[in-house]
């Protein structure tokens, strides 16, 4: 392996969540549970709306689309880790990483757009109830996925195209459970201070635009419900965002979290923490946030159930 060739690192090593063997097996048992949980739940969201012509609203149409990006994101890492678990091994290939680093910020992407997209169709149904259906159109609807899917595409290649072009010297060990892009950016041997510029800028870019729109959304859904009269309206506002909201709460916070460790002095402990939470346990939360909390998803998920036992 060539000390400074960025084509001679042939695989990474991932040093996972605890090099401890005793707890290997405890740690392939619990995470094979939450991706099958995980899994189960968001498809069954996804079956529920697409069967139930109830839920054939845009509100409905982003958790179908919000089920099947949780998906995809858990998929890019756990998959992964608990064949390196069961192998014992903890390698992947160079190419396998940067494939799985592209993924994860793909679907990592098209949760952040798809919370954005959600809070401003909160926005036109709470502030605008009127002319909600003239707003959130099929058409606009379909066009703020689209956005979303390019703009998460674009995140992800230019994070890729800079991480491809830097060079890595013997030391591949990632200290973490996943190829991330800021550990990566640690592991070159070469200059990265102009890549460390454009990594923190482009998630300025691509991360303060989604946020500062949920911000302004809620500011004018707060402004609104406030000015409602009667106390049991307002109740039922708080209850429509509240699902969401705690969605977003727990995904950005534990995602500025990870992705800013880096450029901090952190323990390893809390970095494993906040990773485990942000790419394993929010898609896991999120069909239980939002069919716990909502009757019309539970009734189709009941009727679904039904007619398929």
């Amino acid at each position: 392996m060539e000390s400074q060739n960025q084509t001679g690192v042939s695989q990474f090593f991932l040093l996972g969540l605890s090099e401890d063997p005793e707890l290997q097996p405890l740690l392939f048992e619990l995470l094979l549970s939450i991706y099958l949980i995980t899994v189960c739940g968001n498809l069954l969201i996804i079956l529920a709306v697409s069967s139930d012509p109830h839920l054939h609203s845009p509100m409905y149409f982003f958790l179908f689309n919000l089920s099947l990006a949780d998906i995809g994101f858990i998929s890019t890492t756990v998959p992964n880790m608990l064949v390196n678990i069961y192998t014992q091994s903890k390698s992947i290939a160079y190419v396998g990483c940067l494939t799985q680093a592209s993924f994860t910020y793909f679907f990592a992407g098209l949760d952040s757009m798809f919370l954005t997209v959600m809070a401003y169709d909160r926005l036109v149904a709470i502030c605008y109830p009127l002319h909600y259906t003239i707003i959130m159109n099929p058409r606009l609807c379909g066009l703020l996925i689209l956005v979303s899917f390019l703009i998460s595409l674009l995140d992800s290649l230019l994070h890729i195209s800079m991480v491809s072009q830097l060079t890595f010297c013997t030391d591949v060990e990632v200290p973490s459970f996943f190829c991330d892009p800021p550990q990566l950016l640690n592991l070159a041997c070469s200059d990265t201070s102009t890549y460390s510029i454009l990594v923190y800028f482009f998630a300025a870019i691509f991360g303060g635009i989604p946020v500062s729109g949920i911000l302004y959304s809620y500011i004018r859904i707060i402004s609104s419900i406030l000015k409602v009269s009667s106390s049991g309206g307002r109740y039922k506002a708080f209850i429509t965002c509240g699902s969401h909201l705690s969605v977003v709460c727990l995904f950005y916070g534990t995602g500025l979290r990870l992705y800013f460790s880096s450029a901090v002095t952190s323990s390893a402990r809390e970095d494993a923490v906040a990773s485990v939470i942000y790419a394993v346990v929010t898609p896991m939360l999120n069909p239980f946030i939002y069919s716990l909390r909502n009757k019309d998803i539970k009734r189709a998920i009941r009727r679904f159930l039904t007619r398929t036992s």
